[in-house]
């Protein structure tokens, strides 16, 4: 995936403002199923909110990590409980 421009960025969390969250990882965090979840989500919206029920801000930051990584994701903003993550579907322009 190429790296998002500044702009891009700004567009998209403009777009992410109006969403509700989509996937809500809980107390046992981030589980197999759940990424499973999380694939099917971006395959269907490509932008995403995902709350995050965890009230360290380490943890947080290391699921939007694993998160980016594990699904080819870019991360698009944090803030609190709540994760935008983005990734463009391929097959649209196909």
């Amino acid at each position: 995936m190429h790296p998002l421009t500044n702009k891009t960025k700004r567009e998209l969390k403009a777009k992410a403002h109006h969403l509700n969250p989509v996937v809500t990882i809980g107390d046992k965090g981030l589980s197999k199923p759940v990424l499973k979840e999380l694939e099917i989500a971006l395959d269907a919206h490509e932008l995403i909110k995902i709350k995050i029920h965890s009230d360290d801000r380490e943890e947080r930051k290391a699921i939007m990590l694993k998160i980016t990584e594990s699904l080819g994701a870019t991360p698009i903003n944090q803030i609190g409980k709540i994760l935008v993550a983005y990734r463009k579907n391929e097959q649209d322009n196909a």
